[in-house]
């Protein structure tokens, strides 16, 4: 039999080849191009976020709430009634996620036992800085409804 007896074989095989290669740039050229264009974030022109009520179930239980203002967390936190106070939710140490224990009056890290007091100073433990502060404002509520809580950047 001769090599061009049978093209068909010829041809699937270099099909397979060729897709074998554009498949490889691909994997290649698709992570290089999103580096080099990264999406649109609207997420960092955020100003404000609504929190909720201010007889937020979540907020009277636990004392307070974390919530996503853009891409970034913050923890909401109901300080005595009516003071509301609002910190960045990622611990200055090792980004982790704070909360709040009400009995000590402190934003506390379980990750390694950093401590906050409730200005966002830092007063023990590893973190090396202090939490971004938020504002906190009381929007009152119309025909009955409870005000809502407003947070934005300082």
């Amino acid at each position: 039999m001769s090599r061009d007896a049978d093209p068909g074989r010829r041809r699937l095989l270099n099909g397979f080849l060729g897709g074998s290669v554009a498949a490889l740039f691909a994997a290649v050229a698709y992570p290089v191009l999103r580096y080099l264009s990264p999406p649109r974030i609207p997420e960092a022109t955020t100003r404000q976020v609504e929190a909720g009520p201010v007889n937020d179930p979540e907020l009277l239980d636990k004392g307070y709430k974390i919530l996503r203002f853009g891409a970034e967390p913050v923890i909401l936190v109901r300080a005595a009634e009516g003071d509301f106070r609002a910190f960045s939710a990622t611990c200055t140490h090792l980004d982790c996620i704070v909360e709040y224990h009400p009995a000590e009056q402190r934003l506390v890290c379980n990750c390694h036992n950093g401590k906050y007091d409730l200005t966002g100073r830092n007063v023990s433990g590893p973190p090396p800085r202090p939490l971004a502060v938020y504002q906190v404002h009381q929007v009152p509520g119309s025909s009955g409804r409870p005000a809502t809580l407003v947070v934005s950047r300082s």
